[in-house]
């Protein structure tokens, strides 16, 4: 009896994931500082309850969802295992991102800084600074870049214990690309902005404002292609230190 029910549980849970279905988290539930994650999760591509996360469905919920290359999804759960303070962990929840300075950083584009409290939660006051570099309807990766140097020049200012490691700062330029190519195109690097806000503010896929997954599959060279543009563009910027150049492809951040 107990195995049928599990089983039954089983298929539920399976038809609950998808495009059509989202629900917040509930009061049990864990998410991440990384809105995309929680995302998935409030879709139901990872498990509802953020918990237990394995590399199969890190890998599958980013190919399912969004397209992904399965191996740039192995190196996401790569990095994410490391913030399970577990000895040997096999699994990481969403909860455990929210571990400062492991890969949760200073100058979040929608989180509040550690100093300050909360980084798992959404932060209206943050994001709206973040968006008031978004100066169009469509964003590109100049507009990305310029929040990102805005974020860091703010809580640079104002954190007195702000810190941005070099693992850090490789997260800052993966997160700036994400919610561009990924809600937006990766041929042209720009996406509809009232996506994106809805994204970011909703954890929720704006399909019913068009968006819909990407026909093409999302590679290694897009990801490095998009990481080198913004990196050159922030680098311009002189009160922003530039990051040591090196292989990033599993620092895809969000």
């Amino acid at each position: 009896m107990k195995a049928a029910i599990l089983s039954a549980l089983v298929a539920v849970n399976l038809v609950l994931a998808g495009f059509d279905t989202w629900s917040p988290p509930g009061p049990y539930d864990v998410r991440a500082p990384c809105p995309m994650l929680n995302t998935l999760a409030n879709h139901g591509f990872l498990p509802h309850d953020g918990k237990d996360i394995s590399r199969e469905a890190t890998e599958n919920a980013l190919f399912d969802a969004l397209n992904i290359n399965k191996t740039l999804g192995g190196f996401l759960f790569d990095f994410a295992i490391t913030t399970n303070p577990k000895p040997n962990a096999t699994a990481f929840s969403l909860n455990d991102l929210g571990n400062h300075n492991v890969l949760e950083h200073d100058a979040s584009l929608s989180r509040s800084d550690a100093f300050f409290g909360n980084v798992l939660t959404f932060n209206q006051s943050i994001f709206d600074e973040t968006r008031t570099f978004w100066t169009d309807e469509t964003l590109d990766i100049q507009m990305a870049a310029n929040a990102r140097v805005g974020r860091i020049k703010t809580s640079r200012a104002t954190n007195p214990t702000y810190e941005l490691s070099e693992l850090g700062t490789a997260f800052t330029f993966g997160e700036s690309v994400a919610y561009i190519i990924l809600i937006g195109d990766k041929h042209s690097g720009t996406a509809n902005r009232s996506w994106v806000e809805y994204f970011f503010e909703h954890e929720q896929l704006p399909l019913h404002l068009g968006w819909h997954r990407a026909a093409e599959l999302f590679q290694e060279i897009d990801l490095d292609r998009y990481m080198d543009e913004i990196q050159n563009l922030t680098e311009a910027t002189a009160e922003v230190a530039p990051a040591a150049r090196q292989r990033r492809s599993g620092h895809f951040g969000w």
